[in-house]
């Protein structure tokens, strides 16, 4: 039995009633939208992290990617970033590591993590063929199932699968005028296998084993956005929608083999796109948790693209997106350390809380926050706010000389101050 099947079959499960219970949702109606595939519930029964609810009608979540490279490999320095992630907020971690003892990585991370954890099996598939054989192109079929078997019974919760890179859709990438072809590292693989091999991408041709080991697992899968456009100039083309009409018809059958699915996206696109595209999405997979990097919104902001993301975050959140991977200020320009691991996953819960906002849930956070404000009950406000440690030290820097309830910029001056004083009953 799966959650899926569980739910299916009208079961409520203690993972169902805790993410009722975190969304103030009767347990019933979570049951539900499981069964329907509209919410997926991330929970391996290797590793059993807290349960998380992703989809419809529940907060926005986030996801932060850690991992080591072949270029720069410190582990412990990926358990702090893990850690820090955490800290601040992140609903789920991923691990990218492609350098390394890369299955020793993952065990430590497991141990540490209590949340969701994801990885995508095809890093470490291509990273091994690579030492073994001497090229991606040289993977084997059984080298892509065995290790996404081996990284199912060490736990992982949720596993990337780029199912939707296939002949059809890499024909189609051939004849789409994109300025940048492929971004997707795990896309990039496949599409390489494909064209070197003349053969079908093996995800996609024996999709039903892939059900079989995630099933066995209860490992949901994230059927990767191979075809993400990597510049605003690809938004929402042809190459994008051909592979997200596959990956709509493997969401179906995931779906009725008992395998929780969701379903990557977009990529960069400009502000105006992003409606539309999830749009398109929700209907092509039947109301599918989505799952997007960003959207980047400009593609000319290196080292503050963690904002970049967190514009596209929460406008699509607002439309519909249910889970934001996280995007740090190093993206496109090298390995993140600690300090941007904490700074992505901090703009991303911004974008994810201002999704919820504008849906109309958690407003009383912020009314409370807004209160604690009006009475300048500091102590209130660093409780509640994102990152107190920034909020304080920001204080602290220009502390209050001539009026200690106010702030630095005011001083005595301080409207808030002047309004208790003279507008009165």
């Amino acid at each position: 039995m799966t959650i899926l099947t569980d739910a299916k079959s009208g079961r409520i499960t203690d993972e169902i009633k805790a993410v009722a219970k975190f969304e103030g949702l009767e347990p019933e109606v979570i049951r539900r939208r499981v069964a329907d595939g509209h919410v997926v519930i991330p929970f391996n029964v290797n590793h059993r992290p807290r349960p998380c609810g992703i989809g419809e009608g529940l907060r926005v979540k986030i996801n932060a990617n850690i991992g080591t490279s072949r270029e720069c490999c410190h582990p412990e320095e990926e358990l702090e970033k893990a850690r820090v992630a955490m800290k601040y907020g992140a609903h789920a971690i991923m691990d990218l590591s492609t350098g390394g003892d890369i299955d020793a990585i993952r065990t430590s991370l497991l141990r540490e993590i209590d949340i969701p954890f994801g990885s995508v099996p095809i890093y470490q598939a291509a990273t091994d063929a690579i030492e073994k054989r001497g090229s991606v192109v040289d993977m084997t079929e059984g080298d892509i199932f065995n290790t996404f078997e081996k990284q199912a019974k060490q736990g992982v919760d949720f596993a990337v699968a780029h199912v939707g890179v296939n002949l059809e859709s890499v024909s189609r990438l051939k004849k789409q005028n994109r300025l940048v072809p492929m971004v997707s590292r795990g896309g990039s693989f496949h599409m390489a296998w494909t064209l070197h091999n003349e053969r079908e991408n093996p995800l996609y041709e024996n999709f039903d084993y892939l059900l079989e080991i995630a099933k066995e697992h209860d490992m949901t899968l994230s059927l990767g956005d191979g075809m993400r456009s990597g510049a605003l100039h690809d938004s929402n083309d042809r190459a994008k929608f051909q592979e997200l009409l596959i990956i709509g018809e493997l969401v179906e059958r995931a779906r009725a083999a008992g395998v929780q699915t969701m379903v990557e996206g977009p990529g960069h696109m400009p502000l105006s796109d992003i409606e539309a595209n999830v749009k398109v999405m929700k209907t092509v997979t039947r109301s599918a948790p989505y799952f997007v990097l960003g959207p980047l919104v400009t593609d000319i902001a290196p080292g503050w693209d963690h904002l970049v993301g967190a514009i596209g975050g929460a406008l699509a959140g607002y439309v519909g997106v249910d889970f934001l991977c996280y995007v740090t200020p190093a993206e496109h320009l090298s390995l993140p350390n600690v300090d941007d691991v904490r700074e992505g996953t901090i703009a991303s819960r911004i974008a994810a809380h201002a999704a919820d906002l504008a849906r109309g849930r958690d407003r009383e956070i912020d009314r409370e926050f807004s209160t604690a404000r009006q009475n300048l009950d500091w102590d209130k406000m660093f409780s509640m706010c994102i990152d107190p440690e920034k909020a304080k030290a920001y204080r602290a820097r220009r502390a209050p000389t001539e009026d200690e309830k106010a702030c630095s910029m005011c001083g005595k001056l301080c409207a808030i101050e002047m309004v208790q004083k003279y507008l009165k009953d």
